[in-house]
């Protein structure tokens, strides 16, 4: 009998430097790293860097800082999305070519006013898990020849998935394995309840879900460790998965931090960072036994 050798387990973490990390990154990152230690795997990190207006160089070191003031190690080098631009737009090319994405030509102010305007008589337009609404069906609904003539004028345009051709194309019911606080078990993948999700943007070369999937793939992720505010993202995770042909993780969605307002923290309202309880003489030890660990 041939022997076929078992993957080793990797793991990763990716925040974002377009900000500080909080308590609720550090969760994240300890999980990962911890698990992957007791799993005999890998730890990397991945700076998910697309987004170049709000990344600097100086949060990128704030996150090498703050991991390595926790006593984490990854594996080097860390990947820099804005290094693999090109890998997107493949995966983007392949939708394309498949007809499983359109043009989409609506800003999102005018978007708002659409939804605004049907909502004005009591009527509630559709939205997705996260609470926003879902795109209209206009740009879905255009001919190829209208399609065409808009992009030859250089409109600005995103990308999105045709979410019924793609679920056409996928043929089989979507799920993915679960470990995580919530749900656990086999979990039944719901991409439609997100509508037509933008994959590319016109002043980005991919959205956080192509890039994601992609990124995990390239390397060899076999655990997503996540917040659970990410649980319903996953459905679309799978579907991208499906159409492009890439693994499948196992999924693992951990409880969020949350500040005094019940919340959950973040950069943009300025929650207490990992660097400022390290200024206020905060230990690595102390700070995990703060986020219950």
């Amino acid at each position: 009998m041939i022997e076929i050798p078992r993957q080793k387990p990797k793991f990763r973490f990716a925040p974002s430097p377009n900000g500080t990390l909080h308590l609720g990154h550090a969760l994240s990152a300890i999980l990962n790293h911890d698990m992957a230690a007791e799993a005999g795997g890998d730890f990397l990190l991945r700076i998910e860097d697309i987004d170049q207006a709000r990344c600097t160089p100086d949060f990128e070191e704030g996150i090498y800082r703050d991991l390595s003031w926790l006593g984490l190690s990854w594996q080097q080098p860390a990947r820099r999305q804005s290094e693999h631009f090109p890998a997107y737009q493949q995966a983007l090319q392949t939708l394309i070519a498949r007809g499983l994405v359109y043009p989409a030509f609506l800003t999102r102010g005018e978007v708002k006013s659409r939804v605004a305007a049907f909502e004005a008589d009591g009527k509630s337009w559709p939205r997705d898990p996260d609470g926003t609404p879902l795109y209209p069906m206009d740009d879905r609904e255009r001919s190829d020849a209208e399609r065409q003539g808009l992009l030859a004028s250089g409109m600005k345009h995103a990308w999105r998935l045709d979410m019924e051709r793609a679920l056409a194309a996928a043929d089989q019911p979507l799920h993915w394995q679960e470990s995580g606080d919530g749900e656990t078990g086999t979990i039944p993948a719901d991409p439609a309840a997100w509508g037509d999700v933008v994959l590319s943007r016109s002043d980005a070369p991919s959205s956080y879900h192509l890039s994601v999937v992609v990124d995990d793939a390239v390397q060899g992720i076999t655990h997503v460790v996540r917040g659970l505010d990410l649980f319903h993202a996953t459905s679309i995770h799978r579907l991208l998965q499906t159409l492009l042909g890439l693994p499948e993780p196992l999924y693992h969605h951990h409880r969020l931090v949350l500040g005094e307002d019940g919340k959950k923290l973040s950069k943009s309202m300025g929650d207490t960072g990992i660097a400022e309880w390290r200024r206020r003489g905060l230990s690595p030890a102390e700070l995990r036994r703060r986020i219950g660990l």
